[in-house]
């Protein structure tokens, strides 16, 4: 199937909801199709390189998420603000740089693959433990500043929620507090899927792109459950001694990215 291609120095997973504030012309025009066709774009992450369609042509990920526009505001001077989220995988097979001013790629959707159902349920059980305890070490201790996890959801319709349209309380911003109390299982409103909740924890917990990238691609639920908690266990023992790795923002070197 044909997409266009909205290229960003960020890895977006099934379950996310993505705001962007939408600018450029190019995305405008890209927007504007998507808006009268009702079909999705596709985000993936920039690999290496600035802007993509300009003289330093970008390296992107062979893999990245379809997402479909839930709201949409336009600006009288033909800007959007606009929410999309993801709802599944693709594999990119070609890229056409010249037939629109944005993008356009022929892509494969992919499958999701548990493997084995029960390790699948073993390992979903394992993951949640360790995100609650990895969200009650990311709060702010005595002369701390509180880290928030700007990161929103797409809660499914399955769930008791209208199927057409992102429920308002699905969208909030979680927040970490330091008077909060510790988060639990019923507070975080986990899904009981393990591929759904793999990808939403691949979404949210905080590691640098190329692993989250990995993730986003594993061939099967139980390779993103294994490969998930593993990074957990690491981000435990760091923010056990208060420690986080230090990955520079590839849009603050090169320059703000924006749409």
């Amino acid at each position: 199937m044909e997409i266009p291609l909205f290229p960003l120095h960020q890895v977006l997973c099934p379950g996310i909801v993505l705001p962007l504030h939408i600018f450029e012309d190019r995305y405008r025009a890209m927007t504007r199709r998507c808006l009268d066709t009702g079909e999705p774009f596709g985000v993936v992450l920039i690999r290496d390189g600035g802007e993509v369609g300009t003289k330093g042509v970008a390296t992107l990920a062979g893999v990245g998420a379809f997402a479909e526009i839930r709201e949409a505001g336009r600006y009288p001077d033909g800007r959007y603000d606009v929410l999309a989220a993801a709802t599944g995988r693709f594999a990119i097979d070609s890229v056409d740089a010249q037939r629109e001013p944005y993008l356009v790629a022929e892509v494969t959707p992919l499958d999701d693959e548990v493997g084995d159902e029960g390790r699948a349920e073993r390992l979903a059980a394992r993951a949640i433990q360790r995100f609650v305890r990895y969200l009650d070490l990311m709060r702010a201790r005595d002369g701390e500043s509180s880290e928030v996890l700007d990161i929103r959801v797409e809660i499914e319709a399955s769930q008791g929620e209208p199927d057409d349209d992102v429920d308002p309380d699905a969208a909030a911003e979680p927040e970490l507090t330091s008077d909060a109390e510790p988060p639990t299982r019923h507070d975080l409103d986990i899904p009981d899927d393990p591929t759904v909740l793999s990808y939403l924890l691949s979404g949210i917990v905080q590691v640098e792109l190329p692993r989250r990238q990995a993730l986003l691609e594993a061939e099967t639920t139980v390779e993103r459950l294994e490969g998930l908690i593993s990074l957990l266990e690491r981000e435990l023992i760091l923010l056990g001694r208060r420690l986080r790795y230090f990955t520079p923002d590839p849009a603050t070197i090169r320059g703000a990215r924006r749409s």
